[in-house]
């Protein structure tokens, strides 16, 4: 069985929420419209089935990781690529055609206490990871285990 892996995924709350996921039905959600190549490698090659996902709110006040969620289901075509009316729409796609990928993910839970973008900064702990690093502006990134289980300490508190 491959070793779990650990991911930071954002969304902005107006767009998309943690609300909003723990609202689907089981839970459940495709995360699509992801349209930067190197998100989308993530998804495609590393993302499995049970690999964590730390679920944060960004362009929100404060910005910040609200809760964590799981990988249910590996990368499958983003059928939004090919549907003209959706906002994700890429011309160049089409079925059997696109380069994009969404995974599913689903909720598990909220964390008592969100842990903000100024307290990750703030933790010497978690100097390291890329969600501060200057220019890192990728929607989904990789976390280590020990930066995951640091998160979720602070939102315990």
């Amino acid at each position: 069985m491959a070793e779990t892996k650990y991911w930071l995924f954002k969304s902005e709350p107006s767009a998309y929420s943690f609300d909003d996921l723990l609202n689907e039905p089981e839970q459940t959600a495709e995360w699509d419209g992801v349209r930067n190549y190197q998100a989308r490698n993530f998804m495609r090659d590393d993302m499995r089935v049970g690999d964590r996902v730390l679920f944060y709110h960004s362009s929100a006040k404060p910005t910040a990781v609200v809760g964590t969620a799981r990988i249910v289901r590996e990368a499958y075509p983003d059928a939004t690529a090919w549907d003209p009316g959706d906002k994700h729409y890429d011309p160049k796609s089409s079925p059997g055609e696109t380069v994009w990928m969404v995974v599913e993910i689903r909720g598990e839970r909220r964390l008592p206490n969100p842990v903000t973008l100024a307290a990750v900064k703030a933790n010497p702990k978690l100097k390291d990871m890329l969600l501060i690093r200057k220019g890192q502006r990728l929607s989904i990134q990789p976390v280590t285990r020990e930066e995951y289980e640091e998160i979720l300490a602070m939102g315990e508190l």
